[in-house]
């Protein structure tokens, strides 16, 4: 398949250089689509239908058989010899059980090593003298060592999951997972899956993939190019609201209040306030002739304008269009017969343009957000009734800044500017966006990831035990409502496939005091994992315990507070032991981490060491906080866990 798209000849089929330029791009993109990966099987199942699907099925009528893979291949003849995963005749191997077989004979998994076939299983899915059992290369998958980035899941996708992944794009949807149920992976292909269903309408309109941060990104990255699909851009929420660089911090408090909804509410009022009733007419001079519009007339204009509640910048373009058809107006009643032509050249008038300047000023978004951060009646005036005279010294700041450029911008004044900036003018909105990780947004944050899908579908993921902001959301219904999908339907996947049992009981003694209500995750893995917990006097028994996981085959990650990183990154070089920072991808002969706990989130590791909990508890601005962070860090593991500790554990642990 790849051969036959290299070998088109463009030359005869454009009509110009831009046609063919755009052609071999495409043609790039075909040939990217189908490279061969070495340790990626083209098939991973297979289903024997009872019935030729859509046939007849009458008696006598033969079935049909399909292999099922990451995407469609065809042999010379253009014959079907795999179909892809996400075809409506794939579904089964998904959803078909014992109790239901879909008209399936048989189902048939295939496991490989290194891309080699080396297993298969069946299932006879309609012969009742069969029992149902768990699979056990379903089973070994689930388990197989996690070395490099994440990889897609399709061999193993359970139907629950499957369910999420085939929803329709003109609906939101939110997923609440707990750790290792699954949730980002149900994303990731639930963009395949959609790109597949609405390849045509997303081409147009875009798809983005939001993550906590880039260490995050670079982990997923593999997962949608693996199954063919190169379009999907990555970003974080900084990536989205970069409109000025970001070189300050706020502390808890105050990034709190600039998170909270109420500040869009501030900055409309604030934005608003440019506008100026006219007190003069406009005088428009044209030839011998002098057009005169009153200022009560200019006033109804700006009024209705303004009850319009339009954007700033629209209704600023269209004020001088609405003065001019006032003077055209005019132009009429005296026996003129002006066209369009006439009208825009009254709307370039010195004195109208004049007028707009006075009435409606450009309003610069990035300025405006500094005016009201460090000029305390300007915010006082616009603020009044929304917050509180405490809440606004909170956000002030200590030392104002002398220009937009010189500022000390933090990650919260970006949302801000962000919110002004859509006030101002509309941001363009995308066919789908996924948001991951979404319970640590701040309700701005939500608005502005909003503000990229109000024409199109979100999916939302996250867990909101795992909230470790301040300002992290407390329920779902609350985040989808800033969000602008209130309407989303959510979900709740349960069922843990990557946490070993004994390592997630543990963790979630800690769900009553950071999330009560959520339903416990319950490890549907075989293998209860090894998990031990040890008191150490020095960092040399933290360094003995990563070494003794290292004998073990896979990734072992190395979690600690922040601020005990670079004395544990000493002790690991001094005991000649290679690691790598998060996101770095691991090697042969490094498969070693060193992970702060603030970038734990999203990542896993065959074997985790987590050092020092109570630290890790400490080092958040709360204890809910400290404790959820806890809870992300202790359920990174896929196949064994080491708590290592010199201070007493939490009490939640006990």
């Amino acid at each position: 398949m790849r051969e036959d798209v290299e070998s088109l000849d463009i030359r005869d089929v454009t009509a110009n250089w831009v046609n063919a330029e755009v052609l071999a791009r495409q043609i790039d993109d075909r040939i990217k689509a189908l490279a061969d990966l070495s340790d990626t099987p083209l098939f991973f199942g297979r289903l024997d239908y009872l019935h030729a699907p859509g046939a007849d099925r009458a008696e006598g009528a033969e079935g049909e058989r399909f292999y099922i893979g990451r995407r469609h291949v065809h042999d010379a003849d253009g014959d079907p010899m795999v179909i892809d995963w996400r075809a409506p005749v794939s579904q089964p191997f998904y959803r078909a059980s014992k109790k239901d077989p879909m008209d399936v004979g048989l189902r048939r998994r295939f496991g490989y090593t290194g891309g080699d076939l080396t297993a298969y299983e069946d299932e006879h899915l309609s012969d009742p003298a069969e029992a149902a059992a768990t699979s056990r290369l379903l089973q070994q998958e689930i388990e197989r060592p996690r070395v490099g980035p994440m990889r897609d899941i399709v061999a193993t996708i359970q139907p629950e999951q499957d369910e999420i992944v085939r929803s329709d794009l003109s609906g939101s949807l939110c997923v609440q997972g707990g750790p290792g149920t699954g949730k980002t992976a149900v994303g990731l292909h639930r963009v395949a899956y959609l790109l597949y269903a609405h390849r045509e309408r997303l081409s147009r309109t875009g798809t983005l993939v939001i993550g906590p941060n880039r260490s995050f990104l670079h982990y997923i990255e593999q997962v949608l190019p693996a199954l063919g699909e190169l379009e999907v851009k990555q970003a974080t929420v900084d990536d989205l609201v970069a409109h000025v660089e970001v070189r300050g911090t706020d502390e808890a408090a105050a990034a709190v209040v600039k998170g909270d909804a109420r500040m869009a509410e501030v900055l409309r009022r604030a934005v608003r306030s440019h506008v100026t009733l006219p007190t003069e007419p406009v005088v428009v001079v044209r030839g011998s002739r002098r057009w005169r519009v009153p200022a009560y007339e200019l006033e109804d204009i700006v009024k209705e304008l303004l009850d319009r509640d339009i954007r700033y910048g629209a209704a600023r373009d269209a004020l001088p269009q609405r003065i001019a058809h006032a003077v055209l107006v005019q132009m009429e009643r005296s026996g003129e017969a002006p066209d369009d032509r006439v009208q825009d050249a009254v709307a370039r008038n010195t004195a109208v343009k004049a007028a707009v300047k006075a009435i409606w000023p450009p309003v610069d978004p990035a300025r405006l957000v500094l005016r009201l951060l460090t000029d305390a009646d300007f915010l006082a005036e616009h603020a009044e009734g929304v917050l509180t005279d405490d809440e606004q010294k909170t956000i002030l700041w200590a030392k104002p800044a002398r220009s937009v450029k010189s500022a000390k911008w933090s990650a919260a004044d970006a949302v801000l500017i962000d919110e002004a900036t859509d006030l101002v003018q509309r941001t363009h909105s995308l066919g789908h966006v996924v948001l991951d990780e979404a319970q640590d947004l701040s309700p701005m944050q939500y608005r502005a990831v909003g503000r990229r899908c109000t024409t199109g579908s979100a999916t939302v993921l996250g867990d909101l035990a795992q909230g470790t902001t301040p300002w992290a959301t407390r329920s779902w219904q609350e985040a989808l409502a800033h969000l602008g999908k209130a309407e989303a339907h959510i979900e709740e996947l349960t069922a843990g496939f990557r946490v070993p049992t004994d390592v997630i009981t543990y963790a979630s003694r800690l769900l009553p005091h950071i999330a009560p209500g959520l339903t416990p995750v319950a490890s549907v893995r075989e293998n209860p994992g090894f998990f031990d917990v040890r008191p150490v006097g020095d960092d040399a028994r933290v360094v003995a315990a990563c070494a003794e996981l290292l004998r073990n085959e896979g990734s072992v990650g190395l979690i600690a507070a922040d601020a005990r990183v670079p004395a544990l990154a000493e002790a690991l070089t001094a005991a000649g032991i290679g690691y790598l920072a998060p996101g770095e991808e691991t090697t042969y002969e490094t498969r070693l981490t060193l992970v702060p706990a603030s970038l734990a989130k999203g990542l896993e590791y065959d074997y985790v060491v987590l050092d020092e909990p109570r630290a890790v508890v400490d080092g958040e601005p709360d204890e809910r906080t400290g404790l959820r962070r806890l809870y992300v860090a202790l359920t990174r593991a896929v196949s064994g866990l080491i708590v290592t500790h010199a201070a007493p554990l939490p009490p939640q642990l006990a």
